[in-house]
């Protein structure tokens, strides 16, 4: 079934929100209905800058290399708000395929695999399922019945960032071995150049924002940014900065 019309009502599309409802952003629901209706990777930006995801400074990333910018994935589970609108793109990205459930990895995936399929259940009049891939080991797994209801059934898999795709390609790989067909893989911000191929051949792999960082091996890395301090509070400061430390003892 094909995406919900436009003419159709901010409250049938959005029954959890009243129509008034005022976003922190100074705006209604409502007001952003059309502008929904595919969503535009400077409108996905703007709304990971207002939730404050997008960070400056000097950053060690799980690569191991060093940049100036960081995304803070975590500040976007803070505005829920935001968070549905950015699953509401996401969930349009899917609507012609056949998606009975979707999956995510633990922890942010939880809450966007709901709120995905939640979005998607509007938009085609149908219940689609939602379920999340627990670590296990340097995997994941499905349990909790999730196992079960992935049997013949299509699956699209959603991440919020995107570096290696070594999460999303694990996620996968537990829903295959359930039964499972991924017929998607739906990112938020796609920051490592990932491609179809990196996370299981999957037939489409799309993100709202497609845009990888600059970043530098720590004997490449420019003058300006060795003169900026290392941020131990995300990424993988901390962790460098101890592992340097004992070097030098």
């Amino acid at each position: 079934m094909l995406a919900a019309p436009r003419s159709q009502t901010t409250r049938n599309r959005f029954p959890f929100y009243p129509n008034t409802y005022i976003l922190s952003l100074g705006e209604t629901i409502g007001s952003r209905i059309e502008e929904l209706m595919g969503m535009e990777e400077s409108r996905a930006l703007e709304l990971m800058e207002r939730a404050g995801v997008l960070l400056y400074g000097h950053f060690v990333y799980t690569s191991g290399k060093h940049g100036h910018v960081y995304v803070n994935k975590d500040r976007i589970y803070l505005n829920p708000v935001i968070c549905s609108e950015l699953c509401y793109g996401l969930a349009e990205e899917f609507v012609d395929l056949g998606v009975e459930i979707v999956v995510g990895p633990e922890k942010g995936g939880i809450i966007l695999s709901q709120l995905v399929a939640l979005h998607m259940s509007e938009l085609i009049g149908l219940d689609v399922q939602a379920a999340f891939a627990e670590k296990d080991g340097g995997g994941f797994i499905l349990k909790r019945g999730y196992d079960e209801a992935m049997s013949g059934k299509k699956v699209a898999f959603v991440e919020d960032i995107l570096n290696t795709g070594g999460s999303a390609e694990g996620g996968i790989n537990a829903v295959r071995r359930c039964g499972g067909h991924v017929v998607a893989v739906g990112a938020l911000w796609n920051r490592g150049g990932v491609t179809a191929s990196m996370v299981g051949s999957v037939p489409l792999l799309t993100s709202l924002v497609n845009k990888p960082f600059e970043a530098w091996d720590e004997s490449d890395m420019p003058d300006d940014l060795k003169k900026i301090p290392i941020n131990t509070n995300v990424g993988k400061g901390k962790e460098y900065l101890a592992k340097l430390s004992q070097q030098t003892d």
